[in-house]
């Protein structure tokens, strides 16, 4: 853009040849032939604080305007530029050198959009070969712009510190009854009770969208979460998922496809992989409401010493996300309901319901408080033959309940620390799976944009 800086002098000279120069009638104190030789001479700022006191009564001035407008454009004032414009053209809609300012003047606003307008405009107006250049380079310049917005990128990266009191998801009873064995009593392998820990953490990540068309865009992204505890290492994972899709339709409405997969590991090993299809619905009600309505369908297949894990799962559910106290918070609502198919399972597969409560509130500038609740209440459809006995078949019944609270604290527009706490229990009617967990964590995220 350094050529386009260096005919500003020209510009006002176009300018100023297209002004109507017939309203010389000045405020007394007013002098446009000093306002007209600061310029020249490059102090913009100046000239500014010379013409602005004298705004109100010389509106409508087409000179006067032309001006103000040019002195507060080089000045760093394009919202300020764009005004005096306006009332310049509608005045003369024919001022090219009026009309090639405003888009400069929205050109700096970011208005891509409309920048392009004007420059069209004052193209059919078949301007000088100098303001043509000119005109040619910003047009070239907004078309670069638009094709990097076609496609962006997205990441992060982020490591965390935490102490977890339940590292394996394990009952807190080293000891339990069999009612299959006659209620023979037995002790639980230690990696099978509950263990606190402390832990490291990383994660990193990021996404690709492209936009075809107004109406058509295609994503594609990908997660790595590796975590490290501090003794029992047996228990370290590290999780690998991805997910590519399109999304179709704008403003209001948007539909979502995709396809997803992932791996995790335990203690280095490969412990499950899983691949499914989703499927998502987005509305904007208003500019305060959004509704979504999603469906996800996945496979879960566990190395061959476990495959008797494995299951199908299918969900469907419907968020509502609503902006609260003029933007600066948010509440939402989370519905769901799903089913697990799984033929080789002690307990069979499973029908579950689901409700999650979460929103964000800003406490200042930098800090974000944020708070969730979830439930969530499975049925199991086979008779658990361990824990039943010769006169009573008992099949699983598990309720979940989780919370959370921390802050997001903005160091700046890249880096945000984040401090949180996490509690998770699990009632089921058989003991084994009855578990619970507290996560205390310090998360500290770098966000690539």
């Amino acid at each position: 853009m350094r050529n386009l800086i260096s005919i500003k002098r020209m510009l006002l000279a176009l300018g100023l040849c297209f002004s109507l120069s017939g309203n010389s009638a000045l405020a007394a104190g007013l002098d446009l032939d000093q306002a007209d030789a600061l310029m020249k001479q490059g102090k913009a700022a100046e000239a500014y604080a010379l013409l602005e006191p004298f705004e109100f009564e010389q509106s409508g001035n087409i000179k006067f305007d032309y001006l103000l407008g040019i002195a507060a454009l080089d000045s760093g004032k394009p919202d300020k530029a764009t005004l005096a414009f306006e009332r310049v053209l509608a005045v003369d809609p024919n001022f090219a050198g009026a009309r090639i300012d405003m888009g400069r003047a929205y050109f700096q606003l970011g208005d891509t959009t409309r920048a392009k307008t004007e420059f069209e405009a004052v193209l059919t107006q078949n301007p000088p070969a100098a303001a043509k250049a000119t005109i040619d380079n910003y047009l070239a310049a907004i078309e670069k712009q638009e094709s990097a917005k076609k496609t962006r990128t997205t990441g992060y990266i982020e490591g965390v510190v935490g102490h977890d009191s339940n590292v394996n998801f394990a009952t807190s009873q080293g000891q339990i009854a069999v009612p299959a064995l006659g209620n023979l009593i037995f002790t639980l392998n230690p990696a099978s009770v509950k263990a606190p820990d402390d832990y490291l953490g990383i994660a990193f990540g990021g996404e690709v969208n492209h936009q075809i068309n107004p109406g058509l865009a295609l994503y594609a992204g990908a997660d790595v979460r590796s975590r490290r505890n501090n003794t029992l290492d047996r228990f370290d994972s590290t999780s690998f998922d991805a997910r590519a899709g399109i999304a179709v339709g704008e403003s209001a409405n948007v539909f979502r496809f995709g396809v997803l997969g992932g791996k995790y590991e335990l203690d280095g090993k490969g412990n499950r992989d899983s691949d499914g299809v989703s499927a998502e619905w987005r509305h904007l009600i208003d500019a305060a409401n959004q509704l979504s309505v999603f469906g996800q369908y996945a496979r879960y297949r566990f190395e061959s010493t476990i495959n008797e894990n494995n299951f199908d799962q299918s969900t469907a559910g419907v968020n509502w996300l609503r902006i609260v106290n003029e933007g600066k918070g948010m509440v939402m609502a989370t519905l769901l309901t799903g089913e697990e198919r799984a033929p080789l399972r002690a307990d069979g597969g499973k029908r579950f319901n689901g409700l999650r409560l979460g929103g964000q509130m800003q406490l200042d500038e930098k800090t974000e408080l944020f708070a969730g609740l979830g439930m969530q209440f499975s049925k199991y459809d086979q008779a658990n033959a361990a824990f039943s006995s010769p006169t009573e078949s008992l099949t699983r019944d598990d309720k979940q309940y989780d919370a959370n609270v921390g802050l997001n604290w903005h160091l700046d527009k890249a880096w945000t620390l984040r401090p949180q706490i996490s509690y998770l229990r699990n009632n089921s009617n058989i003991v084994i799976y009855k578990h619970d967990r507290t996560d205390v964590s310090v998360t500290i995220r770098r966000d690539f944009k």
